[in-house]
C-alpha cells in the first residue's frame, strides 16, 4: 500500500506547493536530529524528506495521486524504505533559509551594462543647452560574427560533461539519506553549450570594445551633479545581447564672476563710498549681455540688487531664475590733505565728531598724558 505522503506533513492534498513547503519547513525543524535528541527523531526526519521530495516533484505527486508510491521498489523511485529517502541538497537549504536557486543552463546571451561619462560644461553651455560631442569606451556587439561569438560557419555544441545542463551534481551518502549537490559545470561554464571554434575577433564573447564618437544635446537649465540618460547607448551584454543605458554627468566649471544657486545667479561689485553716498549707475555684464542698474543713493554695505530673469532658464518649465549683485562699498584707505579737510568739514557739517589722529598725539597720547600727570 503506498503511504500517505501528505498525512506525514499533515497537509491536505489539494495543498499548493507553498502550503506543502511551510509544512515540511516546519516539520524539518521540530524533528532535525540537531535539535531534537529523540532518537525516533532521525526516522520521523528521513520519513519527512521523503514525502517532501514526492510532494515537491510535480511528476511525483501526479503519481501519487492516482495510487502509487513513486519511493516504492517498482515503483521508479530514487530509493526505498531500505534505502532511505533520496533528498535535494537544495530542497532542504530551501526549507530552512527560504532560498532558491536557478537550476539549468544559464544563458549566454545577457544583458549589458549600463556605463557612466563625466562630462564638463561653462556655465553658459549649462544654462542656454548645448549639443556636446563625446567620445565612449564601451563594449559593442562583433561585427565578425555578429554577436554569436563563433567562427562562420560553426555553432555551439552540446556540453558532453554535463549533457546540456549547465550543472554537475554529486551524491553523497549521509544520516539524512542520500545528499544531492549540484555545481555549475566547469567544462562550459554553466552555458550548457560550448564553443568548440570561437570568433578569432572576439574570442567567443559575442563584443569587442571600442571607442565611439557620440552627440549629447544638454538641456537649458541642467545643473552640476545631474545625468543625462541616452537609452542603449551602453554596454552590449555577453553574447551580443542588449546593450545598457549611458549616463552622462553633468559638472559644471566655476565661473569667474557669477556662483550658483539653484536657478539663481550671484556675483559681487566694489563700489566707492562715495558713489554708494550720492548714488551711482553701474552696468552689470550677464550672460545675455550688458545690463545697466541704479545704485541709490544712501546705498548701505552689504546691500543687494536684483535684477529678475537674469539668472538661469528653469529646466522644467518656462521663465528663467534672477541674478543678485551684492555690492561691497569700498572706504579710502589713503586720503591727501584736501581730501581729509573736505571729508572733516563735511563730517562736521552733519553734526558727526570725528577724533583726530596724529603722530604727535590723539586720544590714546591724551589718555597716556593725563595719567602721567596725575600720577
Amino acid at each position: 500500500m503506498a503511504k500517505d505522503y501528505y498525512g506525514i506533513l499533515g497537509v491536505k492534498r489539494d495543498s499548493t506547493a507553498d502550503e506543502i513547503k511551510r509544512a515540511y519547513r516546519r516539520l524539518a525543524r521540530e524533528f532535525h536530529p540537531d535539535i531534537n535528541p529523540d532518537p525516533s527523531a532521525h526516522e520521523k526526519f528521513k520519513e519527512i524528506n521523503a514525502a517532501y521530495e514526492v510532494l515537491s516533484d510535480p511528476r511525483k505527486r501526479e503519481m501519487v495521486d492516482l495510487g502509487g508510491d513513486p519511493l516504492a521498489p517498482n515503483g521508479g523511485g530514487a530509493g526505498g524504505p531500505a534505502g532511505g529517502a533520496f533528498v535535494g541538497f537544495q530542497d532542504i537549504m530551501d526549507a530552512f533559509f527560504g532560498t532558491q536557486s536557478a537550476r539549468g543552463p544559464r544563458p549566454r546571451v545577457r544583458p549589458g551594462a549600463d556605463a557612466i561619462l563625466r562630462l564638463d560644461l561653462d556655465l553658459h553651455e549649462t544654462a542656454f543647452g548645448v549639443e556636446a560631442p563625446i567620445q565612449v569606451d564601451t563594449a559593442v556587439i562583433c561585427t565578425t560574427c555578429q554577436g554569436a561569438g563563433t567562427a562562420a560557419g560553426t555553432h555551439p555544441q552540446t556540453c558532453e560533461i554535463c549533457q546540456g545542463r549547465g550543472e554537475v551534481q554529486s551524491v553523497q551518502r549521509t544520516f539524512l539519506g542520500q545528499v544531492v549537490s549540484a555545481r555549475p559545470c566547469s567544462a562550459c561554464q554553466g552555458f550548457g553549450t560550448t564553443i568548440p571554434h570561437p570568433c578569432a575577433t572576439c574570442g567567443g564573447d559575442g563584443r569587442v570594445r571600442t571607442r565611439r564618437s557620440l552627440t549629447v544635446k544638454i538641456p537649458s537649465g541642467v545643473e552640476d551633479g545631474m545625468r543625462i540618460r541616452l537609452a542603449q547607448q551602453g554596454e552590449v551584454g555577453p553574447g551580443g545581447g542588449p546593450p545598457g543605458d549611458l549616463y552622462v554627468e553633468i559638472h559644471e566649471r566655476p565661473h569667474d564672476v557669477y556662483s550658483r544657486k539653484d536657478d539663481d545667479l550671484h556675483c559681487r561689485v566694489t563700489v566707492p563710498m562715495t558713489a554708494a553716498a550720492l548714488g551711482t549707475r553701474l552696468t552689470i555684464k550677464t550672460l545675455d549681455g550688458e545690463e545697466t542698474v541704479d545704485v541709490k543713493a544712501g546705498t548701505q554695505p552689504t546691500s543687494t540688487l536684483r535684477i529678475r530673469g537674469k539668472g538661469v532658464p528653469h529646466l522644467r518649465g518656462a521663465g528663467r531664475g534672477d541674478l543678485y549683485v551684492h555690492l561691497d562699498v569700498r572706504t579710502p584707505t589713503r586720503l591727501e590733505p584736501e581730501q581729509e579737510r573736505l571729508l572733516r568739514e563735511f563730517a562736521r557739517s552733519r553734526g558727526e565728531e570725528v577724533a583726530e589722529l596724529s603722530k604727535q598725539g590723539g586720544f590714546f597720547s591724551r589718555m597716556r598724558d593725563a595719567f602721567n600727570g596725575h600720577a
